[in-house]
């Protein structure tokens, strides 16, 4: 779809109840997915617009009820509103408006915050946990069985253990026979993968409103006092695991080396910071039952491998979900996660007895 024209930006803001009329219209973050933009109208108050994915979320008004109904839930907790996401209604009072360029949605802008892609200190790390913690914690008591699954049996390993075997038999791109190593080793683990999903299944593990893409960026902090604000991109906010929102922070904040990093000796898992995330979450989600406690490290370990393991189907199938930017990338980051898996491997004693430490 070719993005529109600034007249007919001006048409689809004209559909919301904003303030006063647009004076700028301006690109905005460093999104991958969504399309995103700076609104300011005269006074000086700002928005953000977004043109919500088509291609990655097939049923948009199933994921705006999500994000209305989890939002305002949080409101009626939180009377500080910068503690909250907050969608600017469209004029006939719906959270999101239908257009011949595409759905498009309006946030309040969060004055005064400020969004890291990496942290600068091992405190904004610290507070990125508090956030997602928090978040957990505040929803800990929403009927999660109104939440729609925006994308079905995302973190459903036996279903990804399921694809990665049936791009194997097909093998379009003829690539199979290069990856024995990563196949051998996923497969290896593909029982105790299981592990969670069938905990879930038998009750032993609570189904919560989850987040599903629990990165440091995903997080507003104060510019002042750098503590943690509100969680944003709430596209993937679901009925899910909590040991999962844990466990993908990890993999993300913990690790020593980029996700794609080819220097596979530099990817570690660095236990401080893991130490550092363990601490903040559990600080600010203390409701976690003994069962979740006991699994975080499952958690981490579990996503990494999964997301490995789409990195691979990805790349047997012809690269078609991950955006790739140079040869072999998702082969690449396949590799990198696998690397990871194994130095937590390595330390699974000492992430048990640090979660152990800090839940004391």
């Amino acid at each position: 779809m070719n993005a529109p024209t600034d007249q007919q930006m001006l048409e689809i803001l004209s559909l919301f109840a904003l303030e006063g009329p647009v004076v700028s219209c301006e690109p905005y973050g460093s999104g991958h997915i969504n399309t995103t933009r700076m609104v300011t109208d005269a006074a000086g108050k700002r928005y953000i617009l977004q043109r919500i994915s088509e291609n990655v979320f097939k049923d948009i008004p199933a994921l705006m009820e999500n994000i209305q109904m989890v939002t305002d839930y949080l409101r009626r907790q939180n009377p500080d509103q910068r503690r909250v996401l907050s969608l600017v209604p469209a004029k006939d009072g719906s959270s999101y408006v239908r257009t011949p360029w595409g759905y498009w949605r309006v946030y309040h802008f969060v004055e005064g915050s400020i969004c890291l892609q990496q942290p600068e200190t091992p405190r904004d790390f610290y507070e990125s946990a508090i956030a997602f913690g928090r978040f957990q914690q505040e929803l800990a008591h929403f009927p999660v069985e109104q939440l729609h699954e925006t994308i079905p049996d995302f973190h459903h390993v036996p279903h990804r253990y399921q694809r990665l075997r049936q791009v194997l038999q097909q093998d379009p791109m003829g690539r199979a026979s290069q990856v024995q190593e990563e196949v051998d080793f996923i497969l290896a683990r593909e029982q105790e993968m299981g592990t969670a999903q069938r905990m879930l299944e038998s009750g032993q593990l609570p189904v919560r409103v989850t987040h599903n893409d629990t990165k440091l960026n995903n997080v507003l902090l104060d510019a002042a006092t750098r503590k943690a604000l509100c969680v944003i991109d709430l596209d993937t906010v679901m009925p899910g695991l909590s040991i999962f929102d844990f466990g993908d922070s990890i993999r993300f904040g913990a690790a020593t080396a980029p996700e794609d990093t080819t220097e596979l000796e530099k990817q570690s898992l660095d236990l401080e910071r893991f130490r550092v995330y363990t601490r903040g979450y559990l600080r600010s989600c203390p409701d976690l039952t003994e069962t979740e406690l006991e699994m975080l490290p499952m958690g981490a370990r579990t996503i990494t491998l999964e997301c490995g393991m789409r990195f691979l189907t990805d790349y047997l199938d012809g690269d078609h979900y991950f955006a790739v930017h140079r040869p072999q990338h998702n082969l690449i980051r396949c590799r990198s996660q696998l690397q990871l898996v194994r130095d937590m491997e390595r330390k699974w004693q000492d992430m048990h007895q640090i979660v152990q430490e800090e839940h004391l």
